[in-house]
This record gives structure tokens, C-alpha cells and sequence, in this order.
């Protein structure tokens, strides 16, 4: 296989696989590194620096040296701090940490020269993979760098999100928001500490215990520091909240323990290292307190201070009620993409009656007040979150964040039209984002009547084109499951001598891709499926498919996945016989009476059901029977005539189709 058709990183294929064909065909894996894609760059200020393979730094070296903390993140000469306060907070519950950065990886066993790394992109999981090429100066890291020199996952892992933003210099300046939703999934908030928010040091204090991820910053264009030794303009992570009891007084102290990713520049002020306030508390309150601070980097404040200090708390959830600090609550999650076009429906915010009206709208429907038996309001929770995609990316083009925001209406039961100029110059919203704002997301919390209602996301100026994400979580019959949803996942193969698979390893390959979620119920597909996926897919005739052939079949198969599930009301890895004439029309392929039928009959059980497999099987049929069709079809009037040899050929072509009439 032409390795220059693969240089498109394969983000949703697996690193397995991947790191298999380097293996076995001995390859130098820099047709996999980060500069590789067009859109990728590895632009960085060069003055003597270069990018060097870890083995040319340093012979003995580990990905992980006992265990990943915050010891490992020291910032270089790119200015990322943001990105490297998040990972600090990640840090801190392992789970999430090792969901970004997948286990068994190293420099040792089944080393190949790349690593992989999950992050959420948009609504799902994908997987990024790089080579082991860091930049370097004098044989030193340039960027971000491990306490112990020969510890590289927190290099790498900052390379793979520069991958995923287009490149390094695309990290210059950022929202710690940004990264911790990219390193989980979760649906994140922002306080201004101005605005004194009432019970934060209980909502803080629940959201750590809760696995949430915190940062704050000092507002400012340039990074300049306090007397008091604070950076303004930088990131800091927040790392625990405690509560001490003063001996000299009836009062309890709160104090807050910082970290500064810049490792030095710390607090000045009281609680500081050797300040006096120390000795106001018992020597087993000191000791405690101390021992939790395991480098120098990190500090202790008190929490007024705190606040009088910083100006901006960045908080990143799990899940919505992470706030509450009910666990009795459950959430559903609907999430809608769209985009906002010239001319269209980039209708601009409320100001501009005249095209507001025509942005995207979404139904929402409120009927299930909250179940909280200490609140008597009757009313529901939701939270909505409305995010710009690939601004960042897009940097280097000169694209910057939109002003984004949205509005909330209350409509009557039933109304599923487009709302009109008419009704929002006599209707006010019923609710509203606090403030339009230039930042990759908005989100805000609201209480609303049971009912139903209209979202309207909007630029804040008429004109602005743009790609969004829409997210709407509420309190009723739903979990956060979807935020944690895998798409691809790892796959042992055997050797691939031409880089090609037939259809016996693709049987492999696919039961132990599909072995691995366990949101998929499956004992992976027959062999007579397996050769219909390559009758499919194989573009070039030779009877297998190569990686980028994969790479499109395995598309193919997530995206017919999303359909299923969204039919598999019970979660039972079947669907009835009767929603599977909806699953073909999502699918794109309009069918007749007779065709039906006909699906029923070969891929239903005795109790009309038809199972995944049986359903993968069917779409790779229709996919074939619909494309041999077009092909015949010259002058696209739906009607062909074939000669035998052509019925022949297109009946293995797409592997004996249902039927063509």
C-alpha cells in the first residue's frame, strides 16, 4: 500500500493496528507524525530547535514513571499554561486520566515509535495518534516537560492536542474550560468572583468531591504579577478545599491549595509557606495540611483571599447535577449539531429582529418537574450548552471565537414550525444566556415551568457563519452515559505482509474491535458478511481492503451504529422487524412494499426481531444492491437494462442483493 494515502492520521482507526503495520513491515513511523496531514503543523520558533525521537534523547525512557501527579507538568517556552492547569486537574482522579491516555503503552513492549490519546471531540471520542518526535533544544524538551527527564507522557499527550488543534502554535492562549471538557466529556460553568456567587466554597467543595475539574485566573490581556506574588493573566488548577479550626478562636478557617503549572512564582501572602498564620491552627491541622502539598509549586490561601484575589472560577462536571450534590438525580442528554450560514440562518441575536428569527430553532419538551423533596418549586432543571466548533483549528487562517449566546422561548403544546419574524416582536424570551461572550462555549443553568420551549442559538452580530454544537441536559429518564460513550476502541491483528486484509482477517479484526465496547453486543460478523464488506469497499479489485479502505468501511459501520441504537429502545441489541423500515429511511435508502418484505423475512426472528449482526449484514446489502444500481444507471431516470454478464457481475459485487426490480 502507497504509504503517502495514509498520511491522513486515522483518528478513529485503531493505534493498534496502526502500530501492527509499522511493526511488521518495519516502518519508520514519521509518515504517522504530526506534520503529516496538511492541516497539521509543527511550527514552532526554530532558533536551534529540533524535533528528535525520545531514543535520541534519552536510550532508557518511560511513558509513565511510577504513576502520572502533577510533579509531571512543567511548562516550557509555549504559552499553554490554560491547557496545563487542566491536565494538572486530571491528574487527580485516575480514571479520567487514563480515559484520555490509554494503558499499555510504553517505550518497551510492542514499541513502534507512536501513542495514542482519547480525547472528546464534539460530541464523541476519538482517538489521535502521534509519533515519539518532541521538540528539542541542546538535547533538552522545549515544551512541556516532565520533573523526571526521562518521563515523556505529558510531552506527548501536549503533542497529541496540538495535533487535534492543528498544531502547536495553536495552543498559545486558550480557557482551561476548553481542555478539561476535552479530556472528559463533561459540561462545564464559569463564575465571576465579582459577583460574590452565593454558597461557592459548597459548591466547590461538592464538585471536587465529585471528580470535577477547577481552574481560575486573575482577568488580564498580559501576564504581569501581583505584589503578592499571583500571575495575572495565567492559569491556575485548584486542587482541594479544607477546613481548620483556629486554636486562638471559635472559628473554623477555609483555605484553598493552588497550583502554578510555571513551577515558581508563588503566594506571597498569608497561608503562604512560612507565613505566621500557620502557627493559628494545631500541629495536627499543619501536618496534614503541609503533607498534602507535594511540590513547590502548589500553595495554600485562605478562601477569602481567594476570592478577593482571582476573578474568574472555571469549573468542568462530569455531569450536571455534579453541582447539586444529589446523587438521586438523573439527566438526559440530547445533543443537535448545526451551523449558522450567510444570508440563511445566521440571523444574529435579539437586537436585529429583523433576522433573528431566521436562526436555527430546537424544540425542547419540559412535562417531569424535578424530584428534589426539599424543593416545593415545581419546576425543571435543565442545562443548556451552546459550543462554536473549530475556531482554534482555523486560527492560522485568521479565524477567531464568535460572540455566541442563546435565548429560550416558551411555545404552545404541539407548535413544531419554524417560529416567525412576527412572534418574537411580540413574545419575550423566558430565558437567556447572562451574556453574549467570545469563548468556545456558553453554558447556564436554568429552573423552567413544565412545558415547552424553543432554544435559539445565535451569533451575537447578523452574518457570521459558523459550526455549532448544542447540548441540552435535563433531569429526567437519562444518565450521563452518552458523554462517555467509546467509538473505537484497540484490536490485536496478525501480520499484514502486503498491508492488505482479506475477508478472514477482516472477521478477526472486527470481532476484537467490537470485543472491546462494551456498548456493542456482539460476537463480530460471519465470514459471508465479512466478504460483503469487501465487495463493498474494495475500490481497486484486488479482493481486499487496505487501510484506507478500512478506514471508510469502519465509518460505514459506526455511523449505521448510531441509527440502531437510536431504534434499540431497550438496550436489548435488537430491533423489531417494524423499525427497521425507519432505520432504512435514516440510512438514506428508500425502499419499496416488496423490499420490506423481503427484509423481514431473511433477517427477523421468531419474534420479529432482527438482531445487530443481521443488521450490519442487510446495510452492507443495501449498500452494495443501491450502489451497483447507480453505476448501471447512465442517465439517472431509476431504470436500467442488463445484460447477463452484467447481472453476474453486479450479483458479487454486492455480494447476492436482496433483489433489483
Amino acid at each position: 500500500m502507497n504509504t503517502n494515502s495514509s498520511t491522513e492520521l486515522l483518528s478513529n482507526i485503531s493505534y493498534i493496528i496502526i502500530r501492527s503495520l509499522i511493526c511488521t513491515n518495519n516502518l519508520e513511523p514519521k509518515f504517522l507524525v504530526l506534520y503529516t496531514k496538511p492541516t497539521f503543523s509543527m511550527q514552532f520558533d526554530t532558533n536551534g530547535k529540533v524535533a528528535q525521537r525520545k531514543k535520541e534523547v534519552l536510550q532508557k525512557s518511560f511513558l509513565i514513571s511510577n504513576g502520572a501527579n502533577r510533579t509531571d507538568i512543567c511548562q516550557g517556552e509555549l504559552g499553554d499554561c490554560w491547557l496545563l492547569a487542566a491536565i494538572a486537574c486530571l491528574t487527580l482522579n485516575e480514571k479520567l486520566l487514563y480515559r484520555v491516555i490509554p494503558p499499555d503503552q510504553s517505550f518497551t513492549e510492542n514499541y513502534a515509535g507512536i501513542f495514542h490519546f482519547q480525547f472528546w471531540r464534539y460530541g464523541e471520542w476519538i482517538d489521535v495518534v502521534v509519533d515519539d518526535r518532541i521538540p528539542t533544544c541542546n538535547n533538552q524538551l522545549v515544551f512541556t516537560k516532565s520533573f523526571r527527564k526521562n518521563e515523556f507522557w505529558s510531552a506527548l499527550l501536549e503533542k497529541a492536542y496540538a495535533k487535534l488543534h492543528g498544531s502547536y502554535e495553536a495552543l498559545k492562549g486558550g480557557n482551561t474550560l476548553e481542555a478539561m471538557e476535552d479530556f472528559t466529556g463533561g459540561v462545564t460553568e464559569y463564575f465571576e468572583l465579582s459577583d460574590d456567587p452565593t454558597e461557592l466554597y459548597k459548591i466547590m467543595k461538592n464538585a471536587l468531591e465529585r471528580g470535577s475539574l477547577m481552574g481560575c485566573s486573575i482577568d488580564s490581556e498580559l501576564e504581569s504579577r501581583t505584589e503578592q506574588g499571583l500571575v495575572r493573566g495565567h492559569a491556575y488548577s485548584i486542587i482541594s478545599l479544607e477546613e481548620c479550626d483556629e486554636v486562638s478562636k471559635d472559628t473554623r478557617i477555609r483555605l484553598i491549595r493552588l497550583r502554578n503549572p510555571w513551577g515558581f512564582v508563588l503566594w506571597k501572602g498569608p497561608w503562604s509557606a512560612n507565613s505566621k498564620e500557620w502557627s493559628t491552627i494545631s500541629a495536627a491541622d499543619r501536618e496534614n495540611l503541609k503533607k498534602q502539598t507535594i511540590e513547590a509549586s502548589e500553595f495554600w490561601m485562605s478562601f477569602a483571599d481567594f476570592k478577593k484575589n482571582f476573578t474568574k472560577l472555571e469549573m468542568c462536571n462530569l455531569t450536571p447535577d455534579t453541582l447539586q450534590g444529589d446523587e438521586r438525580n438523573t439527566w438526559t442528554v440530547s445533543v443537535h449539531e448545526g451551523r449558522w450560514v450567510r444570508g440563511s440562518s445566521a440571523g444574529g441575536c435579539r437586537n436585529f429582529p429583523d433576522t433573528f428569527w431566521t436562526n436555527p430553532q430546537y424544540r425542547l419538551q419540559l412535562y417531569e418537574e424535578d424530584d428534589d423533596p426539599d424543593d416545593e418549586q415545581v419546576a425543571c432543571t435543565v442545562v443548556v450548552a451552546l459550543m462554536q466548533k473549530g475556531r482554534r483549528m482555523q486560527r492560522h487562517q485568521g479565524a477567531k471565537f464568535l460572540t455566541i449566546g442563546f435565548s429560550i422561548y416558551e411555545v404552545m403544546c404541539g407548535q413544531n414550525q419554524h417560529l416567525q419574524k412576527d412572534f418574537f416582536l411580540y413574545t419575550a424570551s423566558k430565558a437567556k444566556c447572562k451574556t453574549y461572550i467570545n469563548l468556545r462555549e456558553v453554558t447556564e443553568r436554568f429552573c423552567l415551568p413544565p412545558g415547552e420551549y424553543v432554544i435559539i442559538p445565535t451569533t451575537f452580530k447578523p452574518h457570521e457563519e459558523g459550526e455549532f454544537i448544542l447540548r441540552v441536559f435535563s433531569e429526567k429518564q437519562s444518565t450521563s452515559e452518552a458523554i462517555y460513550q467509546q467509538i473505537a476502541g484497540d484490536v490485536s491483528i496478525g501480520k499484514w505482509p502486503d498491508m492488505q486484509i482479506c475477508a478472514n482477517e477482516l472477521k478477526t479484526i472486527l470481532k476484537n474491535v467490537l470485543s472491546k465496547h462494551n456498548d456493542i453486543k456482539s460476537e463480530g460478523f460471519s465470514l459471508e458478511t465479512c466478504r460483503s464488506m469487501i465487495a463493498l469497499m474494495d475500490t481497486d479489485g484486488t479482493g481486499k481492503l487496505n487501510l484506507q479502505e478500512f478506514k471508510h468501511l469502519w465509518k460505514k459501520i459506526k455511523d449505521w451504529q448510531l441509527i440502531f441504537k437510536r431504534y434499540d429502545k431497550d438496550k436489548n441489541w435488537s430491533i423489531s422487524s417494524f423499525e427497521m423500515r425507519n432505520a432504512v429511511n435514516d440510512a438514506g435508502f428508500q425502499l419499496n412494499r416488496q423490499l420490506y418484505d423481503i427484509i423481514a423475512m431473511r433477517y427477523a426472528d421468531e419474534r420479529l426481531n432482527i438482531d445487530f449482526d443481521s443488521y450490519i449484514c442487510c446495510f452492507v446489502r443495501l449498500e452494495g444492491m443501491f450502489r451497483a444500481f447507480n453505476a448501471f444507471d447512465k442517465d439517472g431516470d431509476g431504470i436500467i437494462k442488463l445484460n447477463v454478464l452484467e447481472v453476474r457481475r453486479s450479483y458479487f459485487c454486492c455480494s447476492a442483493p436482496l433483489s433489483i426490480t
